[in-house]
Formats: C-alpha cells, sequence, structure tokens
C-alpha cells in the first residue's frame, strides 16, 4: 500500500513541476455578410396598356415586347443574386 502511494506521489510531483504549454489557434468561422446590391427595378410592362378594342397586332407586339421585357428583367434580377455570392 506504501509502495502505492509513494507511486502516486512520485507521479503528480512529476506533473507539477512542468510548465502548461501555451499554444495559439487559429479557427476560420464564417461571417454573414449583409448583400449591398442595388435594386432591380421593375419595368413598365409594354402588355399593361393594352385596351381591348386593340388590334391583334398591336396586342402581338405589345407581348412580344413584354416577352422581351421579362428576359431583361429576369436577367438583372439574376445579376444582383449573383453579386450577393
Amino acid at each position: 500500500m506504501k509502495l502505492l502511494l509513494v507511486g502516486v506521489g512520485v507521479l503528480l510531483a512529476g506533473c507539477a513541476g512542468r510548465e502548461p504549454e501555451v499554444r495559439t489557434v487559429r479557427v476560420e468561422v464564417p461571417v454573414q455578410v449583409p448583400c449591398r446590391a442595388p435594386e432591380v427595378a421593375v419595368p413598365a410592362w409594354a402588355a399593361g396598356s393594352l385596351r381591348k378594342a386593340d388590334s391583334l397586332e398591336q396586342k402581338v407586339r405589345a407581348l412580344l415586347a413584354e416577352r422581351r421585357q421579362r428576359i431583361g428583367y429576369e436577367r438583372e434580377l439574376v445579376a444582383a443574386m449573383g453579386a450577393c455570392r
């Protein structure tokens, strides 16, 4: 029993004599950053001003123009979202 106590005492004395090791650790953590993309203005749609009395040709031309507007508007939205990545 005495031998066990002496052994434990020697082990504790050996650990008490060492100074603790100081280390600097770099930790990389992702941080959220607010998106600062410009707002995309909604265009005045070409078919928004159509009336029932307009000719079929005017309606088709307005709808084709609105399709081009929509494609451009969607591209602007995609570009604005891409700026936030």
